[in-house]
């Protein structure tokens, strides 16, 4: 179950080539139509939501646990979770179409949907432009193009107006916290490090070879970040950030730089990403303000001048 969880904040992704018809030779999961999709079934709460950005949201017939935005997905009959999808109840609502999620997806799971002569498209989103990809690709699939590319540009021109505003402010040292027990954060390869650079801001881990590494207290109090952004299970600030009060020699600690963002804004590769990059660039500026007069406040966004990796334990 705690896998299962953890899992749930780690939208690990990897991008695939974009196709004009919806035939998808690019990648190494085929799909051949020879016109748009009319039954659509996603296995990721993500797709779901992106779907329905891109205007396919009426052609959806199944969706997963916990695909809950916009509220109308609530409505769509269940196929499992993302970790185990039924395939009896994905073969019952006869789909011309499955968006999988190649990272949080079995395997074997997207194999027997393949072997059933399913079409299948495997979505892998990588960094916040990979949202409007996505977006326009699957306008491309569900033939929903005229709504799709519109929300795909009104996401980049946001994208960039936040990179001009915040990208080049001094950079502030992150400790993402995405779990309690283990003490987990992500690398830089994941797309929640991709939001901390767009605010001008630098992941203590990030150089850390493991998506999702554990880590130690010692290791937090060596790269001793200025600000601590934990993500929680839902719309509530987590218990998690209650912790950090007791090691008072922390920067975040002593300037009260403890921060919360909901998860479903910033783990999420949907347009709401952005509702979360604001919200994070905002607690940095905030945190920019709490720094005393002498603090430089130039330094190069990168993780070669930390190296707490020493004192952090990979996860296995």
């Amino acid at each position: 179950m705690k896998s299962g969880l953890i899992s749930c904040f780690l939208l690990l992704v990897c991008g695939v080539g974009h196709s004009s018809a919806w035939s998808q030779t690019a990648v190494h999961n085929a799909v051949v139509a020879s016109s748009p999709a009319k039954r659509i079934i996603s296995l990721a709460p993500h797709i779901t939501e992106q779907l329905y950005a891109a205007g396919a949201g009426g052609k959806l017939v199944g969706n997963v646990d916990y695909g809950d935005y916009p509220p109308a997905a609530k409505a769509l009959p269940k196929v499992g979770g993302y970790t185990q999808p039924d395939l009896e109840a994905i073969l019952a609502l006869k789909p011309d179409l499955v968006i999988a999620w190649q990272s949080g997806n079995p395997p074997a799971v997207l194999e027997k949907l393949r072997a059933m002569g399913i079409a299948l498209y495997v979505s892998q989103p990588d960094r916040i432009e990979d949202v409007a990809r996505e977006i326009e690709r699957f306008g491309v699939l569900a033939g929903t193009e005229s709504v799709a590319n519109p929300a795909a540009a009104a996401f980049r021109a946001r994208h960039a107006a936040l990179a001009a505003r915040f990208s080049q402010r001094p950079v502030v040292d992150v400790f993402y916290q995405i779990w309690k027990q283990p003490l987990m954060t992500v690398n830089d390869k994941q797309i929640i490090s991709d939001v901390i650079r767009l605010c001008g801001g630098r992941n203590v881990f990030g150089s850390l070879p493991i998506l999702a590494p554990t880590v130690t207290v010692e290791a937090v109090l060596t790269a001793n970040p200025e600000v601590i952004v934990a993500s929680g299970m839902g719309d509530e600030r987590p218990e998690w950030l209650n912790d950090w009060p007791r090691w008072k020699t922390l920067a975040a600690v002593k300037r009260d730089n403890l921060y919360f963002i909901p998860p479903q804004e910033i783990q999420r590769h949907t347009p709401r990403l952005l509702d979360g990059a604001e919200k994070l660039c905002l607690a940095l500026d905030a945190a920019r303000e709490k720094r005393p007069a002498n603090r430089p406040t130039n330094r190069p966004a990168n993780n070669e001048q930390l190296n707490p990796q020493a004192n952090a334990q990979r996860s296995k």
